[in-house]
């Protein structure tokens, strides 16, 4: 397997046998030409193996509100891009989304109204530096499920193994969701 060092991506990231490491999750996905997403930070590989996972929500599988929160809030949360306004506002937003989802067990449309609100009254969020290793699954790895139990499965590691990644930062979290969002 031949190694160099050097790609097109910015970070200077190892290229092998034209794959590339994501930037953001650290997965090893193919080298293709792109711009994944405005403020995500993703290289164009990872971002097309996650519109796939998603896409499978849409499809064959019809997963659950819940599963298809928990792909967008992790994969966000896993590629949080450079301290920009608009990634600064998701990385926030998407933690606060899974510490909805996993602390407090509220459903998806309550988590969806709870962001409405602290969108409305949060007048400023932080940069959080991400965490190193930000989680050890990835999307590749929910990408392989051959059922509709196993996606469900991986996803919800997924989402707990990056979540337990931002742990230095959950009672930060905790607090804006006190702060913001009164029950």
């Amino acid at each position: 397997m031949a190694v160099c060092s050097g790609s097109r991506n910015p970070e200077n990231e190892l290229t092998v046998n034209n794959l590339i490491k994501c930037y953001g999750c650290g997965a090893l996905v193919e080298d293709i030409p792109g711009k994944p997403h405005e403020y995500i930070g993703a290289t164009a590989g990872c971002w097309e193996v996650y519109k796939k996972v998603l896409l499978k929500g849409y499809g064959k599988l019809e997963y659950s509100d819940l599963t298809q929160h928990l792909i967008v809030d992790t994969y966000s949360v896993q590629h949080p891009g450079k301290p920009k306004p608009d990634a600064i506002r998701s990385i926030n937003l998407h933690l606060i989304g899974l510490h909805l989802l996993f602390k407090k067990e509220m459903s998806v449309p309550d988590v969806a109204t709870a962001i409405e609100i602290i969108c409305k009254r949060a007048n400023r969020f932080v940069w959080l530096e991400p965490p190193i290793p930000n989680g050890s699954i990835t999307v590749l790895d929910v990408a392989k499920a051959k059922n509709l139990a196993e996606h469900r499965q991986l996803v919800e590691e997924w989402a707990r193994d990056v979540w337990e990644a931002w742990l230095p930062y959950h009672a930060l979290v905790k607090h804006m969701v006190k702060k913001y969002f009164v029950q």
